[in-house]
């Protein structure tokens, strides 16, 4: 039974019950999926300790999975959220990402994309440079930059998966065996300073890691509702991180943690 212990308001607003606000946090979380730690504070208007509190109670009725960096909900971990619930989530934050990512882009670059919204949306910022070649398996990231005469765009090959508009599998995989490029742009379901980049399937993790594996360096977009979750399969470890980039919202605490790790920060701000 959820306790109904209160919080007194420090700014004047009436006090919120336990009960109250641990409904507020299940309902934040079976809108999204994953919440990050500051988000639920915020919109529940409470400090992080309290809000930790609340996830243990949840978490110990099973009603959530509770994480270092924020919340998911139960096999949240196996979820793949489709195309078109994740192109209207964090879109601001996505901009902001998309627009700080393009400045590691230099006329000339070999660089491969993986699949995603954030990384859709840092493709459409590449349209202005020359001479760059582009790989990717996302359909999306092709069709972003199709009309660009100065962009060569070449996709895998693969299997479609639907949800995601990608190519996947062992033919994804081998079409980029061999391949040498710059810089890899990826973004994930999770990333965490223990694991690093997750998804929750490994099919997507296996073309990931492909594309991963043909670059210098490797640059994960992920906006912060995704820093500090964790998802099945790990995709690539913190170590095989180069670059992050992030915004504003991400948790403090994970991001000090990747940056000890060696991660260079990128931090967009809105």
């Amino acid at each position: 039974m959820i306790g109904s212990v209160s919080d007194t308001q420090s700014d004047g607003r009436r006090p919120v019950f336990a009960a109250e606000r641990r409904q507020r946090i299940l309902e934040l979380v079976r809108a999204n999926g994953a919440v990050s730690l500051r988000e639920l504070a915020q919109a529940v208007h409470s400090s992080e300790v309290t809000v930790r509190r609340d996830l243990r109670a949840l978490e110990s009725e099973g009603l959530l999975n509770r994480h270092h960096g924020g919340a998911t909900l139960p096999g949240e971990l196996t979820r793949e959220a489709g195309y078109t619930h994740k192109v209207s989530l964090e879109s601001a934050e996505k901009a902001a990402i998309a627009d700080l990512a393009a400045a590691l882009v230099e006329d000339g670059d070999a660089i491969v994309i993986g699949p995603g919204t954030t990384t859709q949306e840092f493709a459409r910022r590449l349209t202005r440079h020359s001479e760059l070649a582009v790989v990717t398996n996302s359909l999306l990231v092709a069709q972003a930059l199709a009309a660009s005469p100065r962009v060569e765009v070449m996709l895998t090959g693969g299997t479609l998966r639907g949800s995601i508009l990608a190519l996947v599998g062992s033919a994804a995989e081998r079409s980029v065996a061999g391949l040498r490029v710059r810089r890899a742009f990826i973004s994930g379901n999770g990333l965490s300073a223990e694991r690093g980049l997750s998804t929750p399937t490994m099919v997507v993790a296996g073309v990931d890691r492909a594309l991963a594996a043909a670059a210098e360096e490797v640059v994960v977009l992920a906006d912060h509702t995704k820093v500090g979750i964790d998802t099945m399969v790990q995709t690539i470890p913190p170590e095989g991180i180069d670059h992050l980039v992030t915004d504003e919202g991400a948790p403090s605490e994970v991001l000090d943690e990747l940056a000890g790790r060696g991660v260079r920060l990128h931090i967009a701000r809105l």
